[in-house]
């Protein structure tokens, strides 16, 4: 089956950068990432769009940009490029997506839309005809959550996923939902439940890495982020993705790396992974 890969870029995130490495001395991990007087630093929002003859796929790395844009309060205003802008400028709208993979259901908002739904004006969700696909423990978890991540599962996005009559839960590697050349990977240590897509390629399978690796810098085993559920279950969880890349010679996308996309995976002499063949954007990987 011939298939293609694209990234898809939305807007830059600004998230804590403390909160996003965890344990790691401010020091160290600002040499990486330069913070700003908030102590943000700025993440990729990047998407997989999967073309495969017949149908369009989109991954998401939680549901944020599964939300319909905000309206401008005036035409002054640009309109910031979000997932639509991205899927428009392929030639492609909500209607030509037919499934939507979400690795979970969390949801890391800017403050006006966050705002805006506070005050009751909750955008809908976009592709109305695709299939809403996520994992079964991590639907139970957005319904019932822990105190621990609660404010991360927005309740109005549960609420229309809920009420879509589209929504496909998967217990395990789920081949048959999306059929050949597809496989997930369940992951529990950032939240309970996350489906981490395995993609068939001639050059090596893809897998998209959701929250589980954001980004380079995540590759060392002990870095972690204060969103992570489960630490020690995401460590080894980790090692045993990685460890399993480079024995298939496999890919990774990144959803939150800001500079890199892709890259292949290899093991020092030191038993460290290591990025190889770094890839900024990824425009067409073809089958």
């Amino acid at each position: 089956m011939h298939r293609c890969i694209t990234t898809l870029s939305g807007p830059v995130r600004r998230l804590d950068g403390g909160t996003m490495f965890g344990s790691m001395p401010r020091r160290l991990w600002a040499k990486q990432f330069e913070p700003d007087q908030d102590n943000q630093i700025a993440l990729a929002a990047r998407a997989v769009l999967v073309q495969e003859p017949g149908r369009n796929i989109l991954v998401l790395a939680g549901t944020e940009a599964l939300l319909a844009p905000l309206p401008r309060t005036c035409r002054c205003q640009p309109q910031p490029k979000g997932l639509l802008g991205s899927l428009q400028a392929l030639g492609l709208g909500e209607d030509d997506i037919h499934a939507v993979v979400l690795t979970h259901l969390q949801a890391q908002l800017p403050a006006d839309l966050r705002n805006a739904m506070q005050e009751g004006d909750v955008p809908r969700l976009l592709f109305p005809a695709a299939q809403l696909i996520t994992g079964r423990h991590q639907w139970s978890r957005a319904r019932h959550p822990h105190p621990h991540d609660r404010a991360l599962f927005v309740p109005q996005i549960i609420r229309q996923l809920g009420d879509s009559g589209r929504l496909e839960l998967l217990d395990g590697a789920g081949r048959e939902v999306l059929g050949a050349g597809w496989r997930f990977h369940l992951s529990d240590g950032y939240t309970p439940g996350q489906l981490l897509p395995e993609i068939a390629m001639p050059g090596g399978p893809v897998i998209f890495a959701g929250d589980l690796v954001p980004g380079i810098h995540w590759l060392q085993l002990d870095v972690t982020t204060a969103y992570d559920r489960n630490p020690e279950c995401l460590i080894g969880e980790k090692e045993r993705l990685l460890d399993y890349l480079v024995a298939i010679r496999g890919r990774l996308l990144f959803a939150r790396d800001p500079e890199v996309a892709l890259i292949k995976v290899v093991r020092d002499r030191r038993s460290n992974y290591q990025a190889f063949d770094r890839q900024r954007v990824l425009d067409r990987l073809d089958s």
